[in-house]
């Protein structure tokens, strides 16, 4: 417990002013900051430090388990809010004691000027200290986040290699913002080709001043940017999955023969960037500034969500390297398929089973992963391509490795041992929990939703890429639709039955349907694109919620 008591000069007596707890174990140092007389630092025996504010009597920071008991503390000469602490037997440790309102997510100091450092919150906000000054927590959020409570995790930050103020930074859900760290204000908000496009990761071209590129985070996508303007000047699919990490490996710059750019220049006034050309060479013309602009020199380093890295020429638009799939950590169990030995599962820490064709040494088929540390495969037998995995938090779990992806699954609500699952491949699948294949139901194009029936045990419908929604009935052997619903201007994602009104489903965009009527009863608007997620209300039988890509 620390007691702070302060001197009364008109009796000359010191009396109590604070008495503020932390400490579980004996306070065996203390000290004030020299530069802020509200500050106290202490050390206790449980090695903890904890700075007090000794005029609003509460904890601003803490730091729990120093090394060592502490034996001496002081603040530090060159830091405002730097603590100093050594044990018995030392070394000498230093901690900068700031504290912060949300969660830090990543930190970069600047590479130029030694000391400048920003952290990215979780909250969407930025911390920026500057080094020979008074340090001060700088916030700056997206504008549309101002005044809530809402979360914007920042994903990358990273530093302008020719300015010692200006940072790239991109949060989850509102992209890419071109930021003046000195005045606090966003100097261009960079304007994305899709409105669910998220960036994962960023870099810098060093070779192209002014150049960036930005890796997403659900899909391959590598978009090229230059700081002048807002949009991309170049989208690259390079993969499915999305991107884990980008480095960019400087070239030598280009030839004369395609210009010079030049390089941007911070214009104190206007705060953009502007371009300056040589006298000595001429002006490059629109089209050889597009084909430098859009095939910046140099190599991407790319590593996928995947575990796939490769090696990008940006400016040949081509691999120079790809190792397409991989693991990312520990692998505990290797087994070839029993019936066909040029393919090989392997189950890793990294929460995946991939198989893998020794012929070609790729990876062929992932696992969908998040299933916690995988420790165990067993191939089930027979015809089944199926893998049973043991897992640290999930328990055991089976894995259909077929070639097309799994679009939706739906269990029985009144039979537990009967499962349903749609794919790419056209095909409505019915297994039994074992494995079994009850029916197979083919369709003219994906097929993205499945629904039972709440009712019927025997009834399934489904919503199909040709705009159809179908219904069949699992008691007959026949393998064409009891019943076919038409009227969707475009694909059907999903379909639902209604818990508590026996014969009416909805599907997507949104249609309600009367199975006992042959007829849609009702259309509702008001989305913008194909709707994705459907849910009835359990208690309220006329409640409805939907949601999709338009937010």
């Amino acid at each position: 417990m620390a007691k702070v008591k302060q001197l009364d000069r008109q009796y000359n007596e010191f009396k109590l002013s604070s008495i503020m707890a932390e400490h579980k174990k004996t306070i065996v140092a203390f000290c004030w900051s020299p530069r802020d007389t509200d500050l106290l630092c202490s050390a206790s025996a449980d090695r903890l430090l904890v700075v007090w504010n000794a005029a609003e009597r509460r904890a601003v920071a803490r730091l729990d388990g120093t090394v060592g008991i502490p034996a001496s503390l002081n603040w530090c000469w060159s830091s405002a809010r730097g603590v100093a602490y050594a044990s018995p037997r030392g070394p000498l440790y230093i901690w900068e004691a700031h504290s912060f309102l949300s969660d830090i997510c990543l930190f970069r100091w600047h590479p130029a000027k030694a000391g400048k450092l920003v952290f990215g919150h979780t909250d969407g906000s930025l911390s920026i200290f500057q080094p020979g000054s008074k340090s001060q927590k700088h916030v700056l959020r997206p504008d549309s986040l101002d005044g809530t409570d809402d979360e914007d995790p920042v994903t990358a930050l990273e530093w302008d290699p020719l300015s010692t103020d200006y940072l790239l930074v991109s949060n989850l859900q509102n992209g890419v913002r071109l930021v003046d760290s000195e005045g606090l204000t966003v100097i261009t908000a960079f304007c994305f080709p899709s409105a669910v496009a998220s960036v994962q990761c960023l870099a810098w071209v060093p070779s192209a001043p002014g150049l960036f590129i930005t890796g997403d985070s659900q899909v391959g996508v590598l978009r090229i940017w230059n700081v002048s303007r807002s949009t991309p000047l170049d989208n690259i699919k390079l993969k499915k999955t999305g991107f884990h990490a980008l480095h960019v490996l400087s070239s030598p710059p280009p030839k004369k023969a395609l210009g010079n750019p030049g390089s941007p220049v911070k214009n104190q006034h206007h705060h953009h960037y502007t371009s300056s050309t040589s006298e000595a060479v001429p002006p490059p013309s629109l089209a050889q500034k597009n084909l430098f602009f859009s095939r910046p020199p140099g190599r991407a380093v790319c590593c996928f969500m995947d575990g796939g890295v490769g090696l990008y020429d940006m400016g040949a638009k081509k691999w120079d390297f790809l190792r397409d799939l991989g693991h990312v950590e520990t692998i505990f169990d290797c087994k070839f398929k029993p019936d066909d030995p040029d393919l090989l599962a392997t189950a890793s820490f990294d929460g995946t089973i991939k198989v893998w064709d020794t012929n070609t040494l790729t990876a062929v088929y992932t696992s969908p992963g998040n299933e916690g540390v995988v420790y165990s495969l067993s191939w089930a037998p027979g015809d089944l391509n199926c893998i049973a995995g043991a897992t640290s938090r999930n328990g055991a779990f089976i894995w259909d490795h077929g070639k097309n992806g799994i679009f939706c699954i739906s269990w029985s609500h009144k039979d537990s041992k009967r499962i349903a699952t749609c794919s790419g491949d056209g095909f409505c699948i019915i297994r039994t929990i074992d494995g079994k294949v009850l029916h197979k139901y083919k369709h003219p194009g994906a097929v993205f939703g499945c629904d039972w029936s709440q009712n019927n045990k025997d009834m399934i419908a489904t919503g199909c890429e040709d705009s159809m929604v179908r219904v069949y009935y699992l008691a007959t052997s026949s393998d064409r639709p009891l019943k076919t619903f038409g009227g969707h201007g475009a694909k059907v994602f999903h379909v639902r039955w209604s818990p508590l009104r026996e014969g009416i489903l909805c599907s997507g965009t949104v249609r309600i349907w009367d199975y006992t009527q042959d007829a849609c009863i009702n259309v509702l608007s008001g989305h913008t694109a194909p709707v994705r997620g459907l849910l009835w209300n359990t208690e309220v039988p006329y409640l409805l919620t939907s949601g999709t890509t338009d937010k």
